[in-house]
């Protein structure tokens, strides 16, 4: 996977705090609701690119996006040549796309048999943080592996690709005993890390192709479309590109902004669909896997002071603040895993879910949350407590309201133990329970 140079992010952290901080400079004179001005800006000698989407944005969504291209890009009067880029982030699954790839390559992985038997037959192999009784029931019901590859048979073994895919998809086994323990939810959400996990013995190229089957099966497959895999027999079976942040990627790359995808889901695969899009090649960030002789390995890469096959920390919650710190702007050890100063973040960032929080918060400019009911994402997207935040309801097949309020002041926020805890601001102040307020419909 191709990354930044050393020597480059170096370049890239010196300019960057020149060209952030003199930005933010401005941002302090000039909110981001002004009202927007002409689009071809005195002294920049370049128009600004438009957004040429509209429909699907909420309110003034897409108006204040505009406006920060407008600030930051190109065409901006700040703007200098050879000074670092803005750097924009978005997550992939729900947020650049309908539906998860993930859960697309798994399901294509079972239907096609494409899953390897674990090493020496023990499924504690594939995941450190898999239980005993989650390794037993899939010991009990996934013969031996078969052929040159000792592939399992899952397209007609239904109690293995049961078993499979219920550790995957429910955190549990069929008989509804966890399936993972002893991890940190801050940084870690090991049913995520297990695709990646159970690719291993296969090469980034092979795992590549698998990905690139199950693209094309569900771009395919009409909007709503169902698949059966194991007995189950409404998994999710398409997925879409959202147009809009299709243009919008597109738009902020116009603009000069450095846009990367960061995601929860394994590298080869968000490789794959990232071609979909206008980014730039190696400007994306997955769940990474070690090799071992060109073949991919049940253990993780790893970032902040974790080591390669800690595998305690993906691109999740507070990993993607790690990860986006590591790749991005070229921090190392334990000050990855720390917020950074404002010329060392991004300046615009996109995400659907708790997974995304950190990175989210993190941007300095504004933070786009698709709405999918997530307590802590919503809690502080509607608290909205510095003005930054845009809450848009998804694409295709928004929610409608949800009943009740987001359980801000109590439960909305997973602490590393898993325990539920207040949603605090950055002073330390509890948020209050907010009510949902944009929505289908």
């Amino acid at each position: 996977m191709p990354v930044l140079r050393p020597a480059l992010r170096s370049a890239r952290r010196s300019a960057a705090r020149l060209t952030v901080t003199a930005l933010a400079l401005t941002a302090a004179l000039t909110t981001l609701t002004a009202p927007a001005g002409a689009h071809d800006r005195p002294g920049s000698g370049r128009p600004c690119p438009q957004l040429t989407v509209s429909t699907g944005w909420y309110g003034a969504n897409q108006a204040r996006i505009q406006r920060l291209i407008d600030r930051y890009g190109s065409c901006s009067p700040l703007h200098r040549d050879g000074r670092a880029a803005p750097v924009a982030v978005f997550d992939w699954d729900n947020t650049v796309v309908k539906n998860d790839v993930g859960d697309a390559t798994m399901f294509w992985l079972l239907r096609n048999s494409r899953i390897r038997q674990p090493e020496h037959g023990d499924w504690r192999t594939t995941s450190r943080y898999l239980t005993n009784s989650a390794a037993d029931s899939l010991r009990a019901v996934c013969p031996e592996g078969t052929g040159r590859d000792r592939t399992l048979p899952t397209a007609t073994d239904t109690a293995c690709a049961d078993e499979i895919l219920s550790v995957y998809s429910e955190g549990t086994t069929t008989s509804g005993q966890d399936a993972f323990a002893g991890y940190d939810r801050r940084t870690m959400e090991p049913s995520y890390a297990w695709l990646a996990q159970l690719t291993h013995g296969w090469t980034a190229a092979q795992v590549r192709s698998f990905a690139a089957a199950a693209r094309a099966e569900n771009l395919a497959a009409p909007v709503g479309a169902t698949q059966q895999v194991g007995s189950t027999t409404d998994a999710t079976g398409y997925v879409r590109y959202y147009e809009q942040q299709r243009d919008l990627i597109r738009t902020l790359r116009r603009a000069g902004f450095d846009v990367w995808i960061v995601s929860a889901s394994p590298q080869p695969v968000v490789d794959v669909w990232t071609r979909g899009v206008d980014v730039a090649p190696g400007n994306v960030i997955g769940i990474r896997s070690t090799t071992e002789r060109g073949r991919y390995t049940s253990r993780l890469s790893a970032c902040g002071t974790a080591r390669p096959g800690d595998d305690s920390q993906i691109t999740y919650i507070d990993g993607k603040r790690c990860w986006i710190n590591k790749e991005i702007f070229g921090v190392r050890g334990a000050a990855a895993s720390r917020v950074q100063d404002p010329s060392m973040r991004p300046v615009f960032a996109a995400g659907d879910s708790d997974t995304d929080v950190s990175m989210l918060r993190d941007a300095t400019g504004l933070r786009l949350a698709l709405n999918r009911n997530k307590a802590e994402l919503m809690c502080r997207s509607y608290d909205d407590a510095d003005g930054k935040w845009l809450v848009n309801p998804m694409f295709i097949g928004a929610k409608g309201r949800m009943n009740g309020v987001y359980p801000c002041a109590t439960t909305g926020y997973t602490a590393s133990d898993g325990t539920s805890r207040p949603v605090l601001r950055g002073d330390g102040s509890v948020i209050p329970d907010q009510y949902d307020t944009v929505f289908a419909g």
